[in-house]
């Protein structure tokens, strides 16, 4: 963890923060670091191989960012609070403006961090196609400040722009990156390891950065997998050719020692999403139908075995304010009767339970009356058919705060028209102003109860069906130190993780 900002820079950094059940493990501090010996390489396997060439604006900026290699201006702590990384302090000008202060850091390829690298950076980030989740609904421009400054000015007010700043997919990489049509961060960012090369959806090698602002860290690089199969990356932690694996199937949770296994609260949530664009689910009656027809209780109790809630709404249980702000779901139809309706609900076997979730969702709909197709790949195969339209209907997990830390902006890039992640294929109108009221709130509570009050409208659709709020496992091995055990799941090693 960086030292304490002053009263200031704290005060600006709680924004909107939401309060977690727990806290995570600190990576190690720069004392800690500071003039370490040598470390082993640290062996991790990953869930998800890289589905976009390792860009920063997809589903590949967490996997950056798990292992260490991106950071962006600012981080979430443990609390969920906008906190300093490359900027170490930000005020705001105007209800549109910020301006952020950089702190001395360093680019991988041996460049500076300066104003007018940081700028570049987000403008590219805000002309890409789409634009990351986290800029979805948002427009803004960045330019130097004079100095060591970086001035971010958003069209319309945005409390939450510190926060949304967290996002790995807004990380900053040095100019040289940004030649070719998708970012490389080959030896081009500013985290405490550089990757050194990437072998396709395979594997990964990471050396130390040993410029890292942070401090030099305790590890001397990472061996890296992409191993979707989730029973092989137990396996791999079990006989000792690992020392990390995420996500851990709760199957085969029993099988490592209870000093090897870490459960933590995470804000992720299992959900079917229903194609409202096109095909069978356009017709809002027979989205009722499938809604009735599910018992979320069986998904927490048997498919996750426990180790899981089940879903009460998009926020789940780690977000403890939640629950004692949400509101019934308004304006939903009436169910109609399926008759056989044939459907096709997609999902990846990358998380071990989903296959199994939508066999469980198979049997429901067909009880109710509807002829269930499953379609299930690996998650980089099959994101972009799901993005345009091409299943009747998606089981997926979603950590609903993992693109900014705000519980609006999710909204805003999974449910609103102009969403860049809108599974769902939604375009309401009742939806898109609810999530805009919620935006342009600054004040803490009001802006969590209008998040509420747009999660309301947007169940209402039955564009989604919450089914369980989940926890993950992470196997660590005994000799491992300093994971970060993130209820976000945007970071997994640090500088002080090491064996």
């Amino acid at each position: 963890m960086r030292p304490l900002v002053s009263r200031r820079r704290l005060l600006c950094g709680l924004l909107l923060a939401p309060l977690l059940t727990g806290c995570f493990a600190s990576g190690g501090d720069s004392s800690s670091s500071e003039g370490a010996a040598d470390g082993s390489r640290l062996r991790v396997a990953l869930a998800f191989p890289p589905a976009e060439n390792l860009s920063p604006y997809g589903a590949d900026a967490t996997l950056l960012s798990r292992l260490g290699v991106t950071e962006g201006l600012t981080a979430l702590d443990a609390n969920g609070t906008a906190a300093p990384a490359l900027a170490s302090s930000w005020t705001r000008e105007n209800d549109r403006t910020w301006v952020f202060t950089l702190r001395e850091a360093t680019f991988q390829d041996g460049t500076e961090v300066t104003p007018d690298a940081v700028a570049a950076a987000l403008t590219h980030a805000t002309e890409a196609d789409p634009v990351p989740p986290a800029l979805s609904g948002v427009t803004l421009q960045a330019a130097k400040a004079g100095g060591d400054q970086v001035r971010v000015t958003t069209d319309a007010p945005d409390p939450a722009l510190p926060l949304r700043l967290t996002s790995p997919g807004l990380a900053i990489l040095a100019p040289k990156a940004y030649g070719d049509e998708r970012p490389d961060p080959v030896g081009t960012a500013t985290g405490p390891f550089e990757l050194a090369e990437v072998n396709g959806t395979a594997s990964a090698t990471l050396d130390r950065f040993d410029d890292y602002w942070g401090g030099r860290a305790q590890a001397s690089g990472i061996d890296a997998r992409f191993i979707a199969d989730g029973t092989a990356r137990t396996n791999a932690l079990r006989t000792g050719e690992l020392d990390i694996a995420e996500a851990v199937p709760v199957s085969q949770a029993a099988s490592l020692d209870e000093e090897t296994r870490k459960e933590t609260a995470t804000t992720r949530t299992t959900s079917l999403l229903l194609n409202t664009g096109s095909g069978a689910f356009k017709d809002a009656g027979l989205r009722a139908a499938a809604r009735e027809a599910i018992d979320t209780s069986v998904f927490a109790k048997d498919v996750y075995e426990g180790v899981a809630d089940p879903g009460a709404g998009l926020y789940g249980p780690a977000v403890t304010w939640a629950a004692d702000l949400r509101t019934a779901p308004t304006g939903r139809a009436n169910a109609t009767d399926p008759d056989g309706t044939t459907v096709t609900v997609a999902t990846y076997d990358n998380r071990p339970e989903l296959p199994e979730v939508a066999q469980v969702l198979q049997q429901q709909l067909e009880k109710a009356g509807f002829t269930v197709k499953l379609e299930v790949r690996e998650y980089s195969r099959l994101e972009s058919d799901a993005l345009a339209g091409k299943f009747d209907a998606f089981v997926g997990a979603r950590n609903t705060l993992l693109d900014t830390g705000d519980p609006v902006s999710v909204l805003a890039s999974d449910y609103t028209c102009d969403g860049a992640y809108n599974l769902a294929l939604l375009c309401d109108t009742d939806v898109d102003k609810a999530v805009e009221r919620a935006a342009g709130l600054a004040d803490t509570d009001r802006r969590r109860q209008a998040a509420m009050d747009a999660e309301a409208a947007i169940l209402g659709t039955d564009a989604v069906v919450p089914l369980v709020h989940q926890r993950i496992i992470t196997g660590v091995g005994t000799d491992v130190q300093g994971v970060i055990l993130d209820p976000y799941e945007r970071t997994l090693v640090g500088t002080g993780t090491r064996r």
